[in-house]
């Protein structure tokens, strides 16, 4: 079968990958599911991991297929999985937990003692089959395509996962700020409008992508070009500040916005990344301040999120693009010209 292939860390986005032919995968542990991909979403993660940026962190010996944010159809099981069948329709959640480790059992699946991680450290969706676990797979409703929920994998769990941990600090007529609404703001923002009575600022550079936070539901949109978002903050909130910022952009530039943005008690939440956090010590201790950072959702979380997409709470903008497309994407993303979220179709 084919499969997009790292074999060295780059920083040529436009040779990043190469399609190769590879064994297709085989259920043989008795937990195994073999799923056929129908859609896998790209990630500024897949980036990253292109860079070697995760390397320190997670290493893992190359070649490898990419691809973290997998839906489809599954193709086989192993002996003893009872949750799903073949021919079930599915959306996989990154990690593949092991379920008995203490991290496990108290539901903080992300802290897996024993995980697996799609597309990081073992063989991901950018390609014709991929092999997870019966704890990772999460049966879809009818009616819900898995090329399109496929981004909901990561972009849209990690969202949620921020704007939840956030609307439980909103009161109605709270300010929110979400900065970047791309791939990932996009679905965040709609997730805190559909969780809270909060007004919704959002901020981002492209007037594509504030006309698109407007659709849905931002009650004011900001250009950091030419406004000043402190300002236009502090004329909202009458000069209390955001009660919670969603950083779904990461960079030294939006990071350093929180402290003056944010209200006594505020958290800023690091959701995309890629940058630094330059602060003195006293900026945490004025107000109690705090950046939060986030890494995907547990494995529930997913299934609330299936729930929102599945009332039509959460809509995904998505373009569709084949597996030989991976690298244009991959650049295309480095550039910022793509709006929503983009699938890998293999």
């Amino acid at each position: 079968m084919r499969a997009a292939r790292l074999n060295e860390f780059t920083h040529d986005m436009a040779n990043g990958l190469s399609i190769e032919d590879v064994s297709r995968p085989a259920a043989s542990a008795s937990d195994d599911v073999v799923i056929e991909i129908d859609g896998a979403g790209w990630c500024q993660t897949d980036n990253h991991i292109i860079e070697g940026m995760w390397e320190p962190y997670v290493g893992k010996p190359l070649p490898m297929t990419l691809g973290h944010e997998n839906a489809g159809t599954v193709q086989a099981v192993g002996d003893e999985v009872t949750l799903v069948s073949p021919g079930d329709q599915v959306i996989c959640h990154p990690v593949q937990t092991c379920g008995t480790c203490r991290p496990c059992r108290q539901g903080e699946t992300m802290y897996c003692e024993n995980g697996a991680f799609n597309g990081l450290t073992v063989n991901g969706g950018f390609a014709e089959e991929m092999i997870t676990n019966e704890r990772a797979v999460i049966p879809l409703p009818d009616g819900v395509d898995p090329t399109e929920i496929a981004p909901h994998a990561d972009a849209g769990i990690t969202a949620y996962h921020a704007a939840k941990k956030a609307v439980d600090e909103l009161n109605p007529g709270d300010a929110v700020v979400a900065i970047g609404i791309g791939g990932l703001g996009h679905i965040g923002l709609q997730c805190v409008d559909a969780m809270s009575a909060a007004d919704i600022v959002a901020v981002d550079i492209k007037e594509s992508a504030r006309n698109l936070a407007e659709d849905l539901g931002a009650d004011v949109t900001v250009d950091p070009t030419s406004e000043d978002v402190g300002e236009e903050v502090e004329a909202l909130t009458d000069g209390t500040g955001a009660e919670q910022v969603l950083d779904f952009v990461g960079s030294d530039e939006t990071t350093a916005i929180g402290p003056e943005i944010c209200a006594a008690g505020g958290d800023h939440h690091v959701i995309g990344y890629g940058g630094h956090v330059h602060e003195p010590a006293q900026a945490f201790v004025d107000g109690e301040f705090a950046y939060r950072g986030t890494l995907v959702g547990r494995y529930a979380e997913l299934q609330e999120l299936v729930a929102l997409v599945e009332r039509g709470d959460v809509d995904l903008h998505t373009s569709r693009y084949d597996l030989e497309d991976v690298n244009r994407v991959a650049e295309m993303l480095e550039h910022r010209e793509i709006d929503g979220r983009a699938v890998i179709t293999p």
